[in-house]
Formats: C-alpha cells, sequence, structure tokens
C-alpha cells in the first residue's frame, strides 16, 4: 500500500523536490520511503543525453582501436567479407609447397641475409670500419638478392627457411622484376605495406609472390 501510493507520487511529482514535500504530508507514507526517494539522485535531460553520448563514444573509439592492431582484413573478417586464404585468387595452394609463405618465415629470411652481408661487408670490404660498414652491407644485400633470386629464385636465408620468389604466372623472375624487387625492398618501407595475399608491396609491383618449397 505504501510502496503503491508512494510510486504514484515520484511517477506524478516534477522534476524539483515537490515528491518529497508531498509525501511528508501523505500520512500513508512512512518516513523510510520518504528518505529513499528524496535520496535519489535525479539527472537532468542533458545530462542523460552527454553520458549517452560519451558510453557511445567510448564504444566507437575501442572498435576503432580494435580494427586499427588487427588490421584492415581482419576487421572485414569480423563483419562477415569472405577473402578466402591468402595466395587463393593467385591460383596458389592453401597449405603446402607452393602456398604463400609466412609473413615470420619472410622477416627471418631477411634477417639472415642481412647479417650474411653485414658480416661480409664488415670484414671483406669494410676492413673492420663500422661506420662505412652499414653501407657497403645495403650494397651486398642489393648484389646478392638480384644475383641469388634471378638465378636460383631464392637468397641464402630464404634457402635456409625453404621459401622461394617465383613470378605471379609461375616461373622464374625476370632480371628486370628482380632488380625492380630488390631496389624496392632495400627501401624497407615498401616491404611492409602488404595486400591481401600477405605481398610486401615490392612484391607486388614486380608481379611476384614468396611461396613455400
Amino acid at each position: 500500500m505504501q510502496l503503491g501510493r508512494a510510486a504514484s507520487a515520484v511517477a506524478h511529482a516534477g522534476p524539483d523536490h515537490r515528491q518529497a514535500g508531498f509525501l511528508k504530508r501523505d500520512p500513508f507514507v512512512s518516513p523510510k520511503l520518504t528518505g529513499l526517494v528524496t535520496s535519489v539522485p535525479r539527472l537532468t535531460r542533458a545530462e542523460v543525453i552527454e553520458n549517452g553520448r560519451s558510453t557511445v563514444g567510448s564504444v566507437d573509439n575501442r572498435q576503432a582501436i580494435g580494427s586499427w592492431l588487427s588490421g584492415p582484413r581482419a576487421a572485414a573478417e569480423e563483419m562477415g567479407v569472405d577473402f578466402g586464404y591468402r595466395g587463393q585468387r593467385l591460383g596458389l595452394p592453401k597449405d603446402g609447397p607452393g602456398s604463400v609463405a609466412p609473413l615470420g618465415r619472410r622477416f627471418a629470411a631477411i634477417f639472415i641475409d642481412w647479417a650474411l652481408c653485414a658480416l661480409i661487408a664488415y670484414q671483406l670490404i669494410a676492413r673492420g670500419n663500422p661506420h662505412s660498414a652499414s653501407n657497403w652491407a645495403l650494397l651486398v644485400f642489393l648484389v646478392l638478392g638480384v644475383l641469388t633470386v634471378g638465378t636460383v629464385g631464392f637468397t641464402p636465408g630464404k634457402r635456409l627457411l625453404g621459401l622461394r620468389v617465383v613470378a605471379e604466372e609461375g616461373g622464374r623472375l625476370g632480371i628486370v622484376r628482380v632488380v625492380v624487387r630488390t631496389v624496392l625492398l632495400c627501401l624497407a618501407i615498401p616491404a611492409l605495406i602488404w595486400d591481401r595475399d600477405g605481398r610486401g608491396l615490392h612484391d607486388r609491383l614486380a608481379r611476384a609472390v614468396q611461396v613455400r618449397i
């Protein structure tokens, strides 16, 4: 009975504290209910709208950060877009020999090749001079890439990790495409820009793909 009268009073009262005076004058409403109603904080319409906007904004920000961290491909796949497996549109198998090389192996192969070139430049060309060794190492890396990929299709690092560079249409890359690919790889940035098949920009512009052996 008391709860019903209190609820009715709150529902029909204005946004100020008039309901508190009404409840106090009502002999059927206990002082405990009166204190409970008056102690509940009331939000204005502007405060409710502002709180709603901040909540929606925080959710949108979390979604944007998650999409940025996972990448556009992962974000699109979460929305239901089906890209297929990497290399499918190139006619490559999903797994095993001939499939697109994993990103980790490709970076590891570059690290091995660079360490080898740095050692050659430091010991044989720069004669122990560390200031000029890095420049010579880049030149050795360029020459090594052109000679090895242009002939056998892989550098020493790629061979150790079971990778090969082939043309999109199959077979070995021509010398011009090998030079273009290797020069772009030495610039570093093109190798960090990938397409939906996981190919770096240097491979894409040279119409090449790195596959498992």
